[in-house]
Protein backbone atom coordinates (compact mmCIF):
# COMPACT_ATOMS: atom_id res chain seq x y z
CA UNK A 1 0.00 0.00 0.00
CA UNK A 2 0.67 3.47 -0.67
CA UNK A 3 0.21 6.93 1.50
CA UNK A 4 -1.46 9.52 -0.54
CA UNK A 5 -1.84 12.86 0.68
CA UNK A 6 -5.20 14.58 -0.31
CA UNK A 7 -5.99 18.14 0.29
CA UNK A 8 -9.33 19.76 -0.13
CA UNK A 9 -9.17 23.73 -0.62
CA UNK A 10 -12.52 25.52 0.07
CA UNK A 11 -10.50 28.83 -1.33
CA UNK A 12 -7.46 30.38 -1.27
CA UNK A 13 -6.60 30.21 2.66
CA UNK A 14 -9.09 27.30 3.49
CA UNK A 15 -8.68 24.20 3.40
CA UNK A 16 -8.18 20.11 4.90
CA UNK A 17 -5.75 17.50 4.24
CA UNK A 18 -6.42 13.85 5.10
CA UNK A 19 -4.06 10.39 4.41
CA UNK A 20 -5.44 7.52 2.68
CA UNK A 21 -3.56 4.20 1.73
CA UNK A 22 -4.31 2.94 -1.63
CA UNK A 23 -2.81 0.74 -4.07
CA UNK A 24 -1.84 3.30 -6.81
CA UNK A 25 -2.31 7.06 -7.93
CA UNK A 26 -5.05 5.56 -9.88
CA UNK A 27 -6.98 4.08 -6.89
CA UNK A 28 -6.88 6.97 -5.32
CA UNK A 29 -8.25 9.26 -8.00
CA UNK A 30 -10.70 6.69 -8.14
CA UNK A 31 -11.60 6.95 -4.44
CA UNK A 32 -11.56 10.45 -4.65
CA UNK A 33 -14.09 10.47 -7.30
CA UNK A 34 -16.15 7.89 -6.00
CA UNK A 35 -16.66 10.71 -2.74
CA UNK A 36 -17.71 13.84 -5.46
CA UNK A 37 -20.44 15.81 -3.68
CA UNK A 38 -21.09 13.79 -1.11
CA UNK A 39 -20.42 13.51 2.30
CA UNK A 40 -17.19 11.93 3.88
CA UNK A 41 -15.90 11.41 7.18
CA UNK A 42 -12.20 10.49 8.68
CA UNK A 43 -10.26 11.01 11.88
CA UNK A 44 -6.99 12.81 11.39
CA UNK A 45 -3.44 11.75 12.59
CA UNK A 46 -4.29 14.35 15.85
CA UNK A 47 -7.36 12.53 16.83
CA UNK A 48 -9.80 14.88 15.47
CA UNK A 49 -12.80 13.57 13.22
CA UNK A 50 -14.17 15.07 10.30
CA UNK A 51 -16.95 15.43 8.46
CA UNK A 52 -17.14 16.79 5.17
CA UNK A 53 -19.59 17.47 2.27
CA UNK A 54 -17.21 17.42 -0.90
CA UNK A 55 -19.64 19.58 -2.57
CA UNK A 56 -18.02 22.50 -1.22
CA UNK A 57 -14.76 22.46 -2.15
CA UNK A 58 -12.96 24.03 -4.96
CA UNK A 59 -9.90 22.36 -5.59
CA UNK A 60 -8.78 18.67 -4.35
CA UNK A 61 -4.74 17.37 -4.79
CA UNK A 62 -3.75 14.50 -4.83
CA UNK A 63 0.10 13.03 -4.14
CA UNK A 64 2.07 10.44 -3.12
CA UNK A 65 3.14 11.26 0.39
CA UNK A 66 6.79 10.05 1.46
CA UNK A 67 6.81 10.54 5.39
CA UNK A 68 9.76 10.89 7.11
CA UNK A 69 10.67 8.98 9.74
CA UNK A 70 11.03 11.36 12.70
CA UNK A 71 12.08 7.95 15.25
CA UNK A 72 15.37 8.48 13.37
CA UNK A 73 17.90 10.57 14.85
CA UNK A 74 19.82 12.72 12.12
CA UNK A 75 23.11 11.31 11.67
CA UNK A 76 26.20 13.34 13.23
CA UNK A 77 23.99 14.97 15.64
CA UNK A 78 22.63 13.30 19.64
Amino acid sequence: MKEFKVTYFFDEEHYIRRFIYVESQEKAEELIRKERDGYISFTDSRGIYHELNTNGVRVTQISEYHRNDKTKKASGKS
